[in-house]
């Protein structure tokens, strides 16, 4: 099975270690990779071409530059077209998801509350991009649940 390469931006310390633990957990080989804000997400994609990322875990809700304000940035740049980004964030506010969907982001999961939830939403997310080589077709698809 080949390695993914998942770059995880959150600004929460527990949340950055719970989902390292549940990537291990799961099984799926990874090299992950962790930025605590959006500035320092940025400066991880502008690096080392043979280092970027396939997978972006993104949370909405960071300081110096939050989660819309890199996926527009991303999205903006042709560099970045295979980039998977995936919103990770607990709110679920339904404007906002759909803003997200409409520019560019490829699955939504809200955090869930505990950490066997959070096991299932992000095998669940690997396990579809791993079998499906397109987005979603519809928001109802693009939002990820542990059920």
């Amino acid at each position: 099975m080949a390695e993914f390469r998942i770059l995880l931006a959150d600004d929460d310390e527990d949340d950055r270690l719970f989902f390292e633990d549940a990537l291990e957990d799961i099984g799926y080989p990874t090299l992950l990779t962790l930025a605590k804000n959006g500035v320092e997400l940025m400066g991880i994609l502008t690096g080392d071409e043979e280092s970027m990322p396939e997978i972006l875990f993104l949370d909405l809700n960071m300081p110096l530059k939050n989660g819309v304000e890199c996926l527009s940035e991303i999205r903006a740049d042709r560099f970045f077209d295979k980039l998977i980004i995936i919103i990770y964030s607990t709110s679920l506010n339904k404007d906002t998801v759909e803003l997200l969907y409409r520019n560019g982001a490829d699955y939504y999961i809200q955090k869930p509350s505990d950490y066997e939830g959070l096991k299932k939403v992000v095998k669940k997310v690997l396990d579809l991009i791993k079998l499906e080589s397109k987005k979603p077709d519809s928001i109802n698809s693009f939002i990820i649940t542990p059920k």
